[in-house]
């Protein structure tokens, strides 16, 4: 009886102080206090609103028209980003790695840490969470100052060892660089949901992700090509900041969506605002339908249906003719920012690089998939068959032709494997009803 009565107690208090007027002192119901919130764009992410569009190849598409089924699909609304992920972006992923790892395993210094407020309680568990200001206000791998050389000394474990070394520099040795996230994977816990036996740990998602890109892709995508070059610098030389990130793998580039989502949580939280929907990988119907800009039945994102514009440019990166890489303004990737946006101002929809999405990859998908945000997904496990690892690709890259580069051409590669032509760009949902259309 007593543990009756002070439920009861607790429940009252509570929605005493969540009530937002005086109504609920009369027994009204009144809701609880929250803080109103509004969704804006995220940086460098476009609104795309809702809506439907007709999913699948085209008349055109004379191979494949026998087995692959045009749908008429509904989209809900989301951002997405303008561009696809640029090294600069990725890189800095990479070095919040690295710093966590210096600091935690290393470095073992407390002024890298958060401290509580005086009077606060101390943070539970003993977790220590790292202070990013001082970090960005005093590196940990500078070479100048007073406190460099022992940063150095305590360091040396980051760094390769032995024979490994070129010339005595100390350089980070990059399989060190991996990120431990945790998620939960929902179409688990909802097939599972009347399972008795079954945990909440069972439908989380524990991964450990080395997250450096693969730079010998380069070599290893192109028999005898002289791509030492682009090994060498692509990814570590600020002339191709703004280029396109490559040699991730899709669980790579779903690690930086846990990373992303988390780093947003903290900004927000710290503020005392709420944080968006987390950040993913788009889907398949997503990404079709972005990429069409809200034209409807066209062959490529501006349009079509040619691949030049009206003055013979060309309007994407990709391999014209027989091979001509160049006569499209770069021999390899370019700025992600190069080329006109489609109606949606998105950059790059079709070609530079092709892109990962969430989508796990079926020849008959759109048979069975709903005609409402429709996407096939399947969590491979590492001693899955390699058929259930592949993932959808889309929008054609530099080193495709330009069949490619059509909206509703479908790739896949598998989720562990890098490539030098694939990239990928988030997205994130949007919360409430469509933003309402003023042009």
């Amino acid at each position: 009886m007593k543990q009756f009565y002070f439920l009861i107690v607790v429940l009252a208090s509570s929605v005493l102080a969540g009530c937002s007027s005086g109504g609920a002192g009369n027994g009204e119901v009144v809701g609880v206090r929250q803080r109103p919130f509004r969704a804006t764009a995220p940086l460098n992410m476009v609104y795309i609103k809702g809506g439907t569009f007709l999913m699948g190849q085209t008349d055109q598409d004379v191979t494949f028209a026998q087995i692959s089924q045009t749908k008429q699909v509904t989209v809900s609304p989301f951002f997405m980003d303008e561009t696809e992920m640029s090294n600069t972006k990725y890189k800095q992923f990479v070095l919040w790695v690295r710093d966590s790892i210096a600091i935690s395993n290393y470095l073992n210094d407390q002024k890298y840490y958060l401290q509580p407020k005086k009077g606060a309680p101390a943070n539970p568990n003993g977790k220590k969470y790292i202070n990013w200001n001082y970090v960005r206000s005093n590196p940990v791998f500078s070479t100048r100052g007073k406190n460099a050389n022992a940063n150095a000394q305590k360091l040396q474990g980051m760094f390769y060892q032995g024979d490994d070394r070129v010339f005595d520099r100390n350089e980070i040795d990059t399989r060190m660089l991996k990120y431990n996230f945790a998620m939960m994977i929902l179409r688990d816990a909802s097939n599972y949901r009347n399972d008795k036996t079954k945990k909440r740990s069972d439908f989380i998602l524990r991964d450990t992700v080395p997250i450096y890109p693969d730079t010998l892709v380069w070599l290893s995508d192109f028999s005898y090509a002289a791509n030492e070059p682009m090994v060498e610098g692509y990814f570590s030389h600020p002339a191709y900041r703004n280029y396109p990130v490559v040699g991730v793998t899709w669980r790579q580039a779903r690690a930086f969506t846990a990373w992303r989502t988390r780093l947003s949580e903290g900004a927000k939280h710290a503020r005392g605002l709420d944080a968006n929907l987390p950040y993913e990988l788009p889907n398949e119907a997503e990404f079709e339908y972005a990429a069409r800009g809200g034209r409807i039945g066209t062959d490529y994102p501006w349009g079509g249906p040619y691949i030049k514009n009206a003055k013979g440019c060309l309007m994407a990166n990709f391999k014209p003719g027989r091979g001509n890489y160049t006569d499209d303004g770069g021999a390899y990737t370019v700025n992600v920012r190069s080329y006109f946006p489609n109606d949606f101002g998105l950059y790059n929809m079709a070609g530079n690089v092709a892109e990962w999405t969430m989508s796990a990859y079926d020849e008959s998908a759109t048979t069975f998939v709903h005609d409402l945000s429709p996407t096939f997904n399947y969590e491979a496990k590492a001693n899955d068959p390699e058929v259930l690892k592949r993932k959808v690709v889309r929008g054609g890259s530099w080193k495709d032709i330009g069949y490619f580069l059509q909206n509703s051409t479908r790739s896949y590669e598998y989720q562990d494997t890098a490539k030098s032509y694939i990239g990928f760009r988030n997205v994130t949902h949007f919360l409430g009803r469509d933003i309402q259309d003023k042009r």
